[in-house]
């Protein structure tokens, strides 16, 4: 293969994984108002220092936190199987004024978004 088409193919990988990392993160947001962990705990990245679905869903919750948007999001440098994405977020119905950065990993094969 030329290096054309392995940016190609790179690009395009990379393409994929944000689109699948930023749908992650709109999905959850659209399941937190009812916060049932049955649905929302296979979208929270687990291990290291992630607290457990109820306490996650607890905090967001009783903070009013909403997703607005999507800025931008990018393959983690250090971990190809990771997107930092920038969101704009909106607490008690206030905007806030600076984005968001959510890491969202592939965990088992589903992008799943660490807080």
């Amino acid at each position: 293969m030329g290096w054309l088409t392995l940016a190609v193919l790179g690009c395009s990988s990379e393409a994929s994984k944000t689109r699948a990392a930023e749908a992650a993160v709109r999905h959850f947001f659209s399941v937190l108002p009812a916060g049932d962990c049955e649905v929302l705990a296979p979208l929270l990245a687990t291990g290291g220092s992630a607290k457990p679905c109820v306490e996650t869903v607890r905090e967001l919750r009783g903070h009013g936190l909403t997703l607005v948007g999507i800025v931008e999001s990018a393959v983690d440098g250090r971990d190809a199987e990771a997107v930092l994405v920038r969101a704009r977020m909106a607490h008690g119905g206030r905007e806030r004024p600076a984005p968001w950065l959510l890491r969202v990993e592939r965990q088992g094969g589903v992008w799943r978004v660490r807080f």
